[in-house]
């Protein structure tokens, strides 16, 4: 252990079963580089960027800073709570997907390096043969960024078969490209060897045991009212509420390791506080999910798969320019955005985690301002580590 001691890890344990409250202070903010962070967020919501955001910033020992600002939706002025749920659309890649396969490579019952075939034998085509699980993690697979599985199919199963049959469109390994089937794929894979489905898997071994009691796919009909809307959907013909807005994995039965979770602010900073707590070799060993070191360091680093790439395995990690996690994360970060308007940044160097949950795809996915936003934050976040008015 880096910390090293049994108190630190009892201490440890204590607060990811407790999620602790830290002053900004003691945590080494400056107070009012925090409420610029929030006067920022409310002047967005002013903007039309979002019709509301929840943000938390917090280090590895607690919550330091947590900002709700705005109203639910255009038809539910309701101001948004560290209670609200979000969809988390992409997070679910990096929350759900990443940290069941980390689990699994953890017990040694899923190697990163074997071929996809061997777990999925209908993933058939020229070239499939050397598509590794790497390759998934790290959006070199050679497979399309996406179809619209949801128009071409009529139930998940058919929209599985039509994941497996498409077709490579570089070798593998030679090129990125982000993939929404590939981390289709790659469920299959992780339930296969897990033996259950990726929403039972994920509850048992890692929502349950973290205290993140409003994180899980398929929320009942009685959390609909704390449940933030996305878009007017199209496709759908209504407002989506409550169920998955990613149309792929509305088809795919709203469960997905694509897309598909819902969560709050609050259940987020417990995964990201114990993520840090393995990064850093600080959770017990008879701490449940345990995640060794040597697993989260290699899941969070950049893989240069193929050269330059920023992609690490799941999660990504600050680009040079334009990165969501702005330009001040430093360069071991990792992170992920989510198309509904969410994002999670975590930076080992610092200890720190910046969290944002925002809606701003209702009603429309057309406003992108959401893309300016993030960096933004990041920035203003860590400018206010260590800083003083002047």
């Amino acid at each position: 252990m880096i910390a090293g001691t049994a108190a630190l890890a009892a201490a440890t344990a204590l607060q990811l079963a407790e999620l602790h409250h830290v002053e900004p202070e003691a945590a080494g903010f400056n107070p009012a580089g925090l409420e610029r962070v929030a006067s920022y967020l409310d002047s967005e919501v002013s903007e039309g960027s979002f019709p509301g955001a929840i943000l938390v910033v917090g280090r590895s020992d607690g919550i330091v800073f947590t900002h709700a600002t705005g109203v639910y939706g255009v038809d539910d002025r309701r101001p948004v709570a560290d209670s609200t749920i979000y969809d988390l659309a992409s997070l679910t890649k990096v929350i759900g997907l990443t940290t069941a396969v980390m689990l699994l490579v953890e017990d040694g019952s899923l190697n990163l390096q074997a071929r996809v075939q061997d777990y999925v034998p209908e993933f058939q085509g020229p070239g499939k043969s050397e598509v590794r699980v790497v390759h998934l993690l790290t959006h070199t697979s050679g497979l399309p960024p996406f179809r619209p599985l949801y128009s071409e199919t009529s139930s998940a199963r058919e929209a599985l078969a039509e994941v497996y049959a498409t077709d490579l469109t570089t070798p593998p390994g030679s090129s990125y490209a982000y993939s929404d089937l590939g981390a289709i794929l790659l469920t299959q894979i992780a339930q296969r060897v897990a033996g259950e489905r990726i929403d039972s898997l994920l509850r048992r071994q890692l929502f349950q045991p973290l205290g993140m009691q409003d994180t899980g796919y398929l929320p009942a009909a009685d959390l609909r009212h704390r449940i933030a809307p996305t878009e007017d959907d199209p496709w759908r013909g209504y407002v989506v509420r409550g169920e998955v807005h990613d149309e792929n994995a509305h088809r795919l039965g709203g469960v997905s390791g694509h897309a598909g979770l819902f969560s709050t602010a609050p259940d987020l900073a417990r995964f990201a506080i114990w993520m840090l707590a393995a990064y850093h070799g600080r959770l017990p060993e008879n701490y449940s999910p345990h995640l060794s070191v040597g697993v989260v360091r290699e899941f969070t680093r950049r893989q240069n798969l193929p050269p330059g790439s920023t992609r690490a395995l799941g999660w990504d990690t600050p680009s040079e320019n334009g990165s969501s996690a702005g330009s001040l994360f430093s360069r071991v970060s990792f992170g992920h955005t989510g198309f509904t308007g969410t994002s999670i940044w975590i930076d080992p160097e610092r200890e720190l985690f910046v969290i944002l949950l925002t809606n701003r795809v209702h009603p429309s996915r057309e406003n992108t301002a959401i893309r300016s936003v993030r960096g933004r934050v990041a920035d203003l976040v860590v400018s206010s580590l260590g800083s003083q008015d002047s």
